[in-house]
């Protein structure tokens, strides 16, 4: 994944609910959507040749209690933003570019400790961690759900290789006690 382009950043929403029933059932609707409409959503816009970056992550959207996907999405140089959005499927809300200000920071990333300060570059790791879950949550059975201790054990990888890979069980789940 290469580094997005913040003059070129775009939003769209994908509406989850009201989490409701046990973390497991919580669990495994946000799965299914993430393989279904958030992978085909990035999936179309990358194979249609419009985006060049992307990220997601799940929180509310205003005053709204229910949750969503967030998606930030790049698109490549001389995309014309109609095509991107007569491109994007039904289910995605509220397409809206994203003015530069509003990416030259993140949110808890103190940009002072970076690289000649590049905030693009954090943006790209980023990324590169969406990219990540997308193909760890594709490589299982479609068929199949995945129990939470399976994508646990796979971020206890992830965390253990900075030497948080026993406290990852505690950050990604707090609903569940071993």
């Amino acid at each position: 994944m290469q580094k997005p382009n913040l003059d070129r950043m775009w939003q769209v929403w994908i509406k989850i609910g009201i989490p409701q029933g046990s973390y497991p059932e919580w669990f495994n609707t946000v799965v299914n959507l993430i393989r279904s409409q958030v992978h085909e959503t990035i999936s179309l816009l990358e194979s249609n040749g419009m985006i060049d970056w992307y990220h997601f992550l799940i929180h509310p959207k205003g005053n709204d209690s229910n949750a969503y996907f967030h998606l930030r999405l790049s698109l490549k140089e001389g995309i014309n933003p109609k095509d991107f959005l007569d491109s994007i499927p039904s289910y995605c809300l509220d397409p809206t570019q994203i003015e530069r200000q509003g990416v030259e920071s993140i949110s808890g990333i103190l940009k002072p400790l970076l690289k000649n300060e590049e905030i693009e570059e954090a943006w790209r790791i980023i990324g590169e961690q969406s990219e990540w879950i997308l193909h760890m949550i594709n490589i299982h059975k479609d068929n199949e759900g995945i129990p939470i201790e399976q994508f646990i054990q796979f971020m206890h990888y992830y965390m253990n290789m900075v030497g948080l890979g026993h406290q990852s069980t505690l950050l990604l789940s707090p609903f569940l006690r071993f």
